[in-house]
């Protein structure tokens, strides 16, 4: 499932192709017709992303709400758009630009009290700069769950996905299974803004990089990581392989349903 920075980098390029434009906007697949009929003749006005959360909002009051889930993805293109390929849930046209949507989650007309309603459910999002960290230190003190799976809990932390999860923990020496409450402030003001950095950073890059400038391949004379996620990790898909740090193997295991990667002698228990 895509994480924050993607949706984020989405928004940017609806906003970029369409944003002060009228717009056509149908649904070649037919799931979205009908919502897709009341928005003839408007304008998109901006494009506005929130954890894994899309919305086009446009001049009537209402935004489309897009959630891209697992199989989720949106092509852009210059046009005239070619015929449909594939089950293309939302066509967007206008402004020589048209945008594909195939396979989301949710794809949903909404209104301004709808989608904030959705916004209430998440917690902050550390790309987005109105983001208050302290509704997720309050969380995390009042929960029994692991730091491991409250940073994959939408409600605690929106838009971190499994790949940040790993990530941030490792960076922060920090044990995946240790309690949330257990945290200290020091730690977690640590970990939101690595988060903060690395998710910017993913936004702006279009990748997820998170290893310091002493582990680049160069530096250590490894070969690069070939992996479709792209970017160089610590311990993500990296189970069985040695630590960069410590040389211990990176060990994988279940939390809750996802996969959890860790190094046992960086993270001790």
């Amino acid at each position: 499932m895509p994480e924050g920075h993607v949706i984020h980098r989405l928004a940017g390029e609806y906003d970029a192709a369409f944003a002060g434009s009228a717009v056509s906007v149908t649904s070649p697949q037919g799931r979205f017709a009908d919502s897709a009929a009341l928005l003839i003749g408007r304008s998109l006005v901006d494009t506005d992303a929130y954890g894994k959360h899309l919305f086009l909002n446009f001049d009537d009051d209402r935004a489309v709400h897009v959630h891209l889930g697992l199989y989720g993805k949106v092509a852009f293109g210059r046009s005239p758009a070619p015929e449909p390929v594939g089950l293309v849930r939302m066509r967007v046209e206008g402004n020589g630009s048209y945008a594909d949507l195939r396979g989301p989650t949710a794809c949903e007309l909404m209104s301004q009290k709808q989608v904030a309603a959705v916004i209430d459910r998440l917690g902050p999002d550390p790309i987005r700069t109105d983001a208050d960290p302290e509704r997720a230190w309050v969380r995390l003190q009042t929960s029994r769950s692991s730091i491991g799976s409250l940073l994959m809990d939408q409600r605690t932390f929106a838009g971190v996905g499994n790949i940040y999860r790993a990530e941030v923990l490792f960076r922060a020496r920090v044990n995946p299974y240790r309690e949330s409450r257990a945290v200290r402030r020091k730690t977690f003001d640590g970990l939101w803004d690595d988060l903060v950095t690395l998710m910017r950073l993913g936004v702006r890059d279009g990748r997820i990089d998170t290893v310091r400038p002493e582990h680049e391949p160069e530096v250590m004379g490894r070969a690069p990581r070939e992996d479709r996620h792209g970017g160089e990790v610590y311990v993500y898909r990296r189970d069985g392989q040695r630590c960069f740090v410590c040389g211990s193997l990176v060990r994988l295991e279940q939390m809750q349903g996802r996969t959890l990667y860790w190094c046992p002698r960086c993270q001790r228990r």
